[in-house]
């Protein structure tokens, strides 16, 4: 088993000058590595993190569950039931990919959280052309060049499936990559890699903020040209914000293709439906076959929603819980119990929250075998309608991922090989040359 090497294993396996080419010569973005350097100087982490194949074939498995859930009539009704109204909009597309965060600890796996907008995963892409193997035990777990590239290609076909979905033909002429301020956005980076890889696919791409789209002739405008499809990175996943009017209107009206969108996030990634997907009984009275429904209650925290009537129970246990907002993501607004003040927890109480109970993340240490430093890590996987595509990594300190450690950041993923990759890697270690 390979995870005592999270504790053993000090290599350096990132190059980063192949890091640099990969971000400016093979991706056509002169600069782009400098603009990282300065504005995200812990985005990427030099060191992996190793995750041995069970787990990663428990967290296929996880994934897969959830969209068998997801795909229930009885499970969107329960949930479409508390959405916004947004979310009752079913375009015909079901939303590019999700991210789902796991924390793994010792043996013990927890699916955290879902999301619908996940980042990283361009960056990641990136960061995987940059590593080497550094040592033996390596040896067969980095990816090749051709993994990556089919990683994005994959990625290019899930937005050509989503046009296709939501009923057009052919592919979308010009898309826009949308969020908030997207030059101050810390992955902005990822946005002009993202666009980028849609020009390469033969598609006009444009980074822009919602206020610069408009509503025009039954059709969706950045400046004088049509947006046939939106990416969506926006943090408001109801299209509430009166700067969103123009999206969400072209949205409801099929004027634009927009992926992720309200509904997705609703199914998926509104973090009221944990304590739905963890509780078995319920899964299985909406239509879940009871294997599904145990393997999903095994693996996620025991969540509920706080409420008035629950508050003073909550409060009592709070140092064994973790309090999220449940339209929140990341860490912002996000609680350890133990940290608490009274102050907040009234804030917490009188807001839309979930309690979680506490996961613990896994330990990585890195820096050298003498002075070790301990960091946490989390792990992301990049999954469509339940296909695992890619998995990384969060290396950081503190109570939630932060990209503020150093040392820390985007991390790859290595997994050791199995059935045939195996043996053959097998056979080359003993084939090498030994020098005493």
């Amino acid at each position: 088993m390979i995870e005592h090497l999270n504790r053993d294993c000090f290599c350096i396996s990132l190059d980063r000058e192949a890091l640099a080419r990969a971000l400016e010569s093979e991706l056509g973005q002169p600069g782009l590595y400098a603009l990282v350097r300065e504005r995200n100087p812990h985005m990427f982490s030099a060191q992996p993190v190793f995750v041995a194949s069970r787990h990663a074939r428990r967290m296929r498995e996880i994934v897969q569950a959830v969209e068998t859930v997801a795909a229930l009539p009885g499970y969107q009704r329960a949930v479409l039931a508390e959405a916004p109204a947004a979310a009752l909009h079913d375009p015909g597309n079901p939303g590019v990919f999700l991210g789902f965060d796991f924390h793994l600890e010792a043996d013990t796996l927890h699916l955290i959280e879902i999301n619908t907008n996940p980042g990283g995963a361009l960056l990641s892409a990136a960061l995987a052309r940059a590593q080497r193997a550094c040592c033996d035990d390596m040896q067969g777990m980095v990816p090749t060049a051709a993994v990556v590239d089919a990683f994005e290609s994959d990625i290019v076909a899930m937005f050509l499936r989503e046009w296709k979905q939501a009923g057009h033909e052919g592919r979308p002429r010009r898309i826009a990559i949308v969020d908030t301020a997207p030059q101050d956005q810390y992955l902005y980076a990822e946005f002009l890699l993202f666009a980028r890889l849609f020009e390469r696919a033969g598609m006009h791409a444009v980074v822009a903020a919602p206020g610069a789209l408009h509503r025009d002739a039954g059709r969706l405008w950045h400046g004088t040209e049509p947006v046939d499809l939106v990416y969506n990175r926006l943090t408001d996943f109801a299209l509430d914000e009166a700067a969103h009017a123009a999206l969400r209107q072209a949205y409801e009206r099929d004027e634009v293709v927009l992926t992720p969108h309200p509904r997705a996030h609703a199914l998926y990634a509104d973090k009221r439906n944990l304590a739905l997907l963890g509780d078995a009984g319920r899964l299985c009275e909406l239509g879940a076959d009871p294997a599904t429904a145990a393997l999903l209650a095994a693996h996620i925290p025991q969540t509920e929603i706080v409420t008035p009537h629950n508050a003073e129970r909550l409060w009592s246990q709070r140092r064994g819980l973790f309090f999220k907002p449940w339209a929140g993501f990341g860490s912002r607004a996000a609680y350890r119990g133990a940290k608490l003040t009274k102050g907040v927890w009234d804030d917490i109480v009188s807001n839309p929250y979930v309690a979680q109970a506490l996961s613990p993340p896994g330990e990585r240490h890195i820096g050298d075998a003498a002075a070790p430093l301990s960091l946490k890590f989390d792990l992301r996987v990049y999954a469509d309608v339940g296909h695992v595509m890619w998995f990384s990594a969060r290396l950081y300190q503190g109570q939630t991922t932060n990209f503020r450690t150093p040392g820390g950041g985007f991390a790859p993923v290595y997994t050791e090989p199995e059935g045939e990759a195996a043996a053959r890697l097998s056979r080359k270690r003993r084939a090498a040359p030994k020098f005493s």
